[in-house]
C-alpha cells in the first residue's frame, strides 16, 4: 500500500510556527536579535551618505548615483535577510547533525532530505531587516521618480514583479552556494572555514559590478563571480532592473540570471545527493 505523500507547504508552515514559538520562548534574545540587525544595517546606510557627500555617483558613467545606488543596497539587505531568515542557521547545524549522527533522523523521514535540512528553521528576527530593506527601497524609489525624468527612470507593475523574481533568483543562487559548501561537512566532519570562505565570496555581491573594470583583476573578478561562481547576478541583475530599467545590458543579464540560477540548484542538488551516498550513519 502506498504511504500519502507529505504536504511540503503544512511542513514548512508546521517548521515556521514551532521556530516561532521557539524564539518567543526567549523573548529578550529575540528583541536584541531583531534590533541589533537593522542597527547594523543603518550604521552602513550613514556610511553611504557620507560618501555620497563627497561624490554624486559611484564611478563615472556607471549610473549609479546616490539614490540608483540605494535601490542596490536595499536589494542586498533583501536578498540577504532571507537568506538569513530561511537558511542560514540550518545550514550551520548541519554538519553538528552529521558529527552527531542525527542526520540518521533526518535520513529516515518520509520527505525529502534537502527540504528537511535547508527549511526546519525559520529565524524570524532576520526579517527586520528585510522591513528594512523594504522601507529603504520605498524611499529611494520615491527619491528616483522625482529626481529622474520619465526617459531616465520609470517603473510599472511589470517591473515590480520582475524586481521580485529576480530578488528569487538571487535567494536561490547564494542558497546553492551555502548548500555546496555545507554538503562538504559529511566528506570534511568540520567545515567552519568554508563557512567563512562563503562570506569572503558573498561580500564580492555587494556592490555593482561596474566596479570590477578596467584592470586585469577588475575584469577577471567580475568573469568568475558573473559567469563561475554567479554571486555578483545575485544582488545586481534586480537592483539594475529596479534602479536602471533602460540600461542595455540588463536582458543580458536578466537572461544569464535565469540560466544560473537553474544550473546553480541542479549542480547543488547534485553535490549534496553524491555527499549523501559518502554519509556513514552513527550506527555504522
Amino acid at each position: 500500500m502506498n504511504r500519502p505523500r507529505p504536504s511540503y507547504r503544512n511542513v514548512f508552515l508546521t517548521f515556521a510556527r514551532n521556530s516561532l514559538v521557539r524564539d518567543m520562548m526567549f523573548r529578550g534574545n529575540f528583541l536584541i536579535e531583531a534590533i541589533s540587525a537593522p542597527c547594523w544595517t543603518l550604521m552602513n546606510q550613514l556610511f553611504y551618505n557620507l560618501i555620497f557627500v563627497y561624490t554624486d555617483s559611484i564611478g563615472q558613467g556607471t549610473g549609479w548615483g546616490k539614490y540608483q545606488f540605494f535601490v542596490f543596497f536595499a536589494t542586498t539587505i533583501l536578498v540577504n535577510s532571507l537568506v538569513q531568515a530561511f537558511f542560514m542557521r540550518n545550514f550551520e547545524e548541519f554538519s553538528e547533525l552529521i558529527r552527531t549522527g542525527n542526520l540518521d533522523f533526518a535520513l529516515l523521514k518520509p520527505i525529502d532530505t534537502q527540504f528537511l535540512i535547508s527549511l526546519h528553521r525559520v529565524t524570524w528576527s532576520a526579517f527586520a531587516n528585510t522591513f528594512f530593506g523594504l522601507g529603504l527601497l520605498i524611499y529611494a524609489t520615491w527619491q528616483l521618480s522625482r529626481t529622474e525624468s520619465a526617459a531616465d527612470w520609470s517603473i510599472g507593475p511589470g517591473t515590480v514583479l520582475l524586481y521580485i523574481v529576480y530578488v528569487l533568483c538571487g535567494v536561490g543562487i547564494l542558497y546553492s552556494l551555502m548548500l555546496t559548501l555545507s554538503s562538504t561537512s559529511i566528506w570534511l566532519g568540520r567545515n567552519q572555514t568554508l563557512y567563512n570562505f562563503w562570506f569572503y565570496i558573498t561580500n564580492f555581491s555587494r556592490y555593482p559590478m561596474e566596479i570590477y573594470g578596467g584592470s586585469f583583476p577588475g575584469i577577471a573578478l567580475r568573469f568568475v563571480f558573473s559567469f563561475a561562481i554567479p554571486i555578483l547576478l545575485a544582488v545586481n541583475v534586480p537592483a539594475r532592473w529596479m534602479a536602471q530599467p533602460f540600461a542595455p545590458l540588463n536582458r543580458i543579464y536578466a537572461l544569464v540570471a535565469i540560466v544560473a540560477v537553474v544550473l546553480s540548484l541542479l549542480g547543488s542538488r547534485w553535490v549534496f545527493k553524491k555527499a549523501l551516498l559518502s554519509y556513514r550513519s552513527a550506527s555504522s
